[in-house]
């Protein structure tokens, strides 16, 4: 999961984390945001969420009589989205000019976002009374859909053991790297040099998963499984 993480943040793009609760999501991108030293808010997404909460809206000042932008939790480089999926699409779709196009847009006026902005959502993929199913074009949004499942036995053991031997809540998170570097490192992405043939794979694969029987919308869990499958087959015929 941390590997997936970082991968999306040094490529700019977004990660959906999908689990149950009390397996850490929240706690993983708190603690990913510590240790870049990342400006970092967290939304909780409910039914009366409205688009102006996540974005920003502009207020009238009475003293000047003038309306002013009052930034939202979108403005920062880390946006944590806490059960996305519990909020009406109306509200899911303030995210999708930010996501893709890194700014917003609110009376007309563009607001670009901080640099480096990455969202991280989560939602909870068993239970689904009271939330409403992520739209397609919400969902092309995020580069990476990550399930987080239960540690093994070893490893719940162990977070007992470490939680019992410090002995208070939260683990102390060391900072690692500051923005800047971050933002150096997703320049150094950009900047790789990439082979004609990894180029050839990457579009042979692409193209198989639109027509191929074992892949489409909304998929079986074995999708992931039958994308492994396929990009053999096309690897093997390359």
């Amino acid at each position: 999961a941390v590997t997936s993480l970082l991968i999306a943040l040094l490529c700019r793009g977004h990660v959906l984390l999908e689990g149950v609760p009390g397996v850490a999501k929240t706690l993983l991108v708190r603690t990913l945001s510590a240790s870049l030293d990342l400006d970092t808010s967290r939304v909780q997404f409910t039914p009366d969420l409205m688009p102006g909460d996540v974005t920003g809206s502009l207020i009238y000042d009475a003293r000047t009589a003038e309306f002013s932008f009052r930034e939202g939790p979108v403005f920062t480089n880390l946006m944590l989205a806490d059960e996305i999926n519990r909020t009406p699409p109306k509200t899911q779709a303030s995210l999708l000019e930010a996501m893709e196009e890194r700014q917003v847009s609110v009376d007309g006026t563009p607001r670009p976002l901080p640099d480096p902005f990455l969202v991280i959502a989560t939602q909870n993929p068993v239970e689904y009374e009271g939330t409403y199913p992520l739209p397609e074009a919400q969902l092309d949004r995020f580069m990476v859909r990550l399930a987080v499942g239960y540690p093994t036995g070893a490893g719940e053991r162990e977070v007992l053991t470490r939680r019992i031997a410090r002995q208070q809540e939260a683990a102390p998170v060391r900072q690692v790297v500051e923005a800047s570097t971050v933002l150096a490192m997703q320049g150094g992405v950009e900047a790789l040099d990439v082979d004609p043939d990894v180029v050839g794979y990457c579009v042979d694969l692409v193209a198989a998963t639109r027509n191929h029987p074992a892949l489409e919308v909304g998929a079986s869990p074995r999708g992931s499984q039958n994308l492994m499958l396929l990009a053999r087959a096309v690897a093997g015929e390359a």
